[in-house]
Formats: structure tokens, C-alpha cells, sequence
């Protein structure tokens, strides 16, 4: 999860309250169901940054993503995901 305002390599400024996501490879504006899976709980996101940039992740969720499927104060938590668009 990441939250502070700041260019994204789309072009973009990031919005924390978005749902928006960056991914090392996935093309800009994909869409991509998240899901929690310890919960279920799912968030769709829109592709707008690259990242992580951790070995092990794959996705850094918007703070306003993260939060629909988890806990803010978790800041990491495993998950599914697939291409919805």
C-alpha cells in the first residue's frame, strides 16, 4: 500500500483516495480484481503506476484500495488478483 501524493508513471498525479494500483508490467488503465485472501474481500483497481519494487510483491494497492480489503494498519497482506479489463 502507498498513499502519498506524487507523479505516477502514467502521467498521472496519484490520488491516495483512488482505487488505483501500480504493477511492473501490466499496460496503464488495466483493470484488476484484488482479493484478499485471508478474507475474500475483493477491490477492483485500475492500473496507473509501476511497482513494487519489493521482491515478493506484486501489486501496490492506493491507500482507498487497500483499505476495502484490509486494514489499514496490516500494510501488507496476501492476495489473488487477475485481469477483469
Amino acid at each position: 500500500m502507498y498513499g502519498d501524493p506524487q507523479p505516477t508513471a502514467s502521467g498521472e498525479i496519484f490520488d491516495p483516495t483512488q482505487l488505483t494500483a501500480a504493477h511492473p508490467t501490466l499496460p496503464f488503465h488495466t483493470m484488476v480484481e484484488v482479493t484478499n485472501t485471508a478474507t475474500g474481500r475483493s477491490v477492483t483497481v485500475r492500473i496507473n503506476d509501476r511497482g513494487p519494487y519489493v521482491a515478493g510483491r506484486c501489486l501496490d494497492l492506493s491507500t482507498a484500495a487497500f483499505s476495502a480489503i484490509a486494514s489499514l494498519d496490516q500494510g501488507v497482506v496476501r492476495v489473488s488478483w487477475r485481469v477483469v479489463g
